[in-house]
């Protein structure tokens, strides 16, 4: 029987937008708050950081609406070049003059108005590149151990790039959203291990033969023993945190953000919304990224459903890389994890992080529509088949 049409305009998940939305608006609420101190004594307006975080949202925005219009067979046919920008913007950002370098990190492309960091897009380009080669080599893949090994050839050559920057943080995450794909698809787990295995050793090797890292391991574990050296960022976010209690402070009352905890609007965003809303206020931040993990999950399953496996190794590999950045920074802001200077998603200032992850979630959106059956259609799909057992209609 031919589907049938209803005149609704397509419209992607609803709590998923809703949650992203959410998120987005206390992010600007919060970045306004936790650096309009900072903002004032260094650009001599409060609000500095705020309205190029809103200039961010609007190109975040922009580029989620293209993803959202991209058929995401067109993107699975790019797989092999993005991998190939990828790795050029990895290697271009090292190379002097291009790179700009920010407290000993070099990071970012001097772009004239805009300095992007390549960690972001390079992510997205890797992710789609591993799930384009889990289809096509997906037999492989289940058999073979070159196969398994195939595909982190230029995923390991883009963390040893993340890491001569330094970002150690992005490499971790970018490992571990590619190895996720893979063993969905069906590499084995005894050559995850392996692999991981040998991964893990090599950097803690790195940390070891690193003054820096292994500064802020030693300070991670024991922040108290130097409260006013190695361990000072983290005694901050701690007392922050505490100071909170169940209620906080209340909206611009932290006393943490007026520079006594340093990157208060970035990286430690989180202490700030602890210390203004308290622990009921983080729960409900928490709550927030469940919501929009559990959906993002429900639009993997749904297309792994469908046997439309592309879309759903993407899909889970962007659940992955967005529940393991927001665990990371939580983990980092509450002391249970060194420092490794990954964003809060959709909530901390960071434009490169910001686009990236709302183009991000425009490709999972994407997703979704086509799941229904109703990407390009400009109407509702009613299948008049009945759902596999176990998923949803």
């Amino acid at each position: 029987m031919s589907p049938r049409y209803l005149d609704r305009p397509a419209l992607p998940d609803a709590l998923l937008v809703t949650a992203v939305a959410v998120l987005l608006g206390i992010g600007l609420l919060m970045v306004a708050s936790a650096s309009v101190s900072l903002a004032d004594r260094a650009y001599g307006d409060p609000f500095y950081f705020l309205e190029r975080q809103v200039v961010a949202v609007a190109l975040g925005l922009a580029f989620g609406y293209a993803m959202l219009r991209i058929p995401t067979p067109w993107l699975q046919q790019l797989g092999f070049p993005m991998a190939l920008v990828a790795l050029a913007m990895l290697v271009l950002v090292l190379v002097p003059g291009l790179g700009n370098t920010v407290n000993g990190s070099t990071r970012w492309l001097n772009i004239p108005g805009f300095n992007l960091q390549v960690s972001e897009p390079a992510r997205l380009m890797l992710l789609i590149y591993v799930a384009d080669y889990a289809v096509r080599r997906q037999d492989e893949l289940r058999r073979s151990f070159v196969a398994f090994l195939r595909p982190l050839v230029p995923v390991g050559l883009a963390a040893g790039l993340l890491l001569l920057q330094p970002d150690f943080g992005s490499a971790v995450l970018l490992l571990t959203i590619a190895a996720a794909v893979l063993f969905v698809a069906g590499a084995k787990i005894k050559e995850l291990s392996l692999v991981g295995c040998i991964v893990v050793a090599g950097m803690a090797l790195l940390a070891w033969l690193s003054p820096y890292r292994m500064k802020r391991i030693t300070g991670f574990m024991d922040p108290w023993e130097d409260p006013y050296g190695k361990g000072f960022q983290l005694t901050q976010s701690l007392i922050a945190i505490g100071t909170g209690e169940w209620t906080g402070l209340g909206l611009g009352g932290s006393v943490q953000k007026l520079f006594y905890l340093p990157e208060a609007h970035t990286d430690f965003i989180f202490a700030v919304i602890a210390e203004e809303f308290g622990l009921l206020g983080s729960l409900a931040i928490i709550a927030l990224y469940g919501v929009l993990v559990w959906r993002a999950l429900v639009i993997a399953r749904s297309a792994a459903a469908d046997e439309r496996h592309f879309q759903a190794y993407v899909a889970f590999g962007l659940t992955t890389w967005l529940a393991l950045q927001a665990i990371i920074n939580l983990g980092v802001n509450m002391g249970v994890l060194p420092t490794k200077g990954l964003t809060l998603p959709l909530i901390s200032y960071g434009r490169s992080s910001l686009i990236i992850t709302l183009g991000a979630l425009g490709l999972l959106m994407r997703i979704d529509l086509e799941n229904r059956g109703l990407a390009g259609t400009g109407r509702r799909r009613v299948n008049t088949r009945m759902p596999p057992a176990g998923v949803a209609a």
